[in-house]
C-alpha cells in the first residue's frame, strides 16, 4: 500500500473537531423517525415469525401479531401509542392490551387512551375512527 492511501488530510479536510462539533449538534428528528420505524418493522416480522405462518382465515392471527408486536415494543420500551391505536382499531379490549403489557385494564387506559382517543377521535365527536371495542364507560 502506498503511503497516499493512509493520507486522508487531501480526501477529509476536516478536523476531528469539525465531526464531532457536528456529531453533536446535527438534528436527529428525521434519524430518530427511521430507526424508531425500523424498529417497529422488526417487531412485527419477529411476531410473524414466532406465531407462525397466518392461517387461511387469517383475522385471529393478523390480532395475535399485532398483541405480540405490542408486547415487544412495550418490552423494549418503544413508545408504543401507535400500535394500542391499532389494537383498539381492530376491537381489542383494554383488558388484553392491559394483559399484554401486564398491567391493570385500568392502568393501560390510563396510559394510552387519552393518546388513542385524540388521534382516532380528533375533533371530539364521539367518532373514533372505526371499529373499537367498547370497554371505556366505567374507565372515563
Amino acid at each position: 500500500m502506498s503511503a497516499d492511501r493512509h493520507d486522508h488530510t487531501e480526501i477529509r479536510p476536516d478536523s476531528p473537531d469539525t465531526f464531532l462539533d457536528t456529531a453533536l449538534s446535527l438534528d436527529l428528528d428525521q434519524a430518530v423517525q427511521t430507526a424508531h420505524a425500523a424498529a417497529v418493522n422488526a417487531t412485527h416480522t419477529e411476531a410473524q415469525r414466532l406465531l407462525g405462518p397466518a392461517p387461511e382465515n387469517a383475522d385471529d392471527w393478523n390480532v395475535a401479531v399485532q398483541l405480540l408486536a405490542f408486547r415487544i415494543e412495550h418490552a423494549a420500551g418503544f413508545d408504543a401509542t401507535a400500535s394500542v391505536m391499532g389494537l383498539r382499531r381492530w376491537g381489542v379490549t383494554w383488558e388484553t392490551i392491559g394483559r399484554a403489557a401486564g398491567i391493570s385494564r385500568q392502568a393501560a387506559h390510563a396510559r394510552w387512551g387519552a393518546a388513542v382517543r385524540a388521534i382516532l377521535d380528533r375533533y371530539g365527536l364521539g367518532e373514533p375512527g372505526g371499529p373499537v371495542a367498547s370497554d371505556e364507560d366505567d374507565l372515563a
